[in-house]
């Protein structure tokens, strides 16, 4: 499972004309799902995301979590995250897991980080080709696959 959370002043996730889900300040999630990927993936990812430090404090270091920030969550699914570009120039999607398995780990993830933070978390619309706008505060961007734990 993989990740690339973007720290923000704002989100927003739109489906054609209409906006499905906006976050004031806080951390926009793009989820891909593999294959391989279970519950052990979701938790660790979760967990990982709510206590990740990459808000300021009050002297200006990144030193708060998204509860500390008093930030919100939205969570959007993006299968191309499990893209390979290992070969030729077209990347391959083999790695995606397909929906029976990608969709309920979705959903799980985004209510996982619910309860881990206490408050709703908004998501953009599974397959569903969405628009995502966003303000990156920092900017700040990054990357975690559950499988490098780096």
């Amino acid at each position: 499972m993989r990740m690339l959370i973007q720290r923000v002043e704002s989100a927003s996730v739109a489906i054609g004309s209409r906006v499905r889900s906006r976050i004031g300040r806080g951390l926009l999630v793009l989820l891909g799902v593999g294959t391989d990927d279970t519950e052990e993936d979701v938790e660790y990812l979760a967990g990982k995301l709510v206590r990740l430090r990459i808000f300021d404090d009050e002297a200006g270091v990144m030193n708060r979590d998204v509860c500390q920030a008093g930030g919100e969550v939205l969570v959007v699914s993006q299968f191309t995250l499990m893209a390979s570009t290992r070969k030729g120039n077209r990347p391959s999607y083999i790695k995606a897991a397909p929906e029976p398995l990608s969709r309920p780990l979705y959903e799980r993830f985004a209510a996982r980080v619910g309860e881990l933070t206490g408050r709703e978390v908004p998501t953009g619309e599974f397959g569903a080709d969405m628009q995502v706008s966003l303000v990156n505060d920092g900017p700040v961007t990054i990357w975690i696959d559950s499988r490098l734990r780096e």
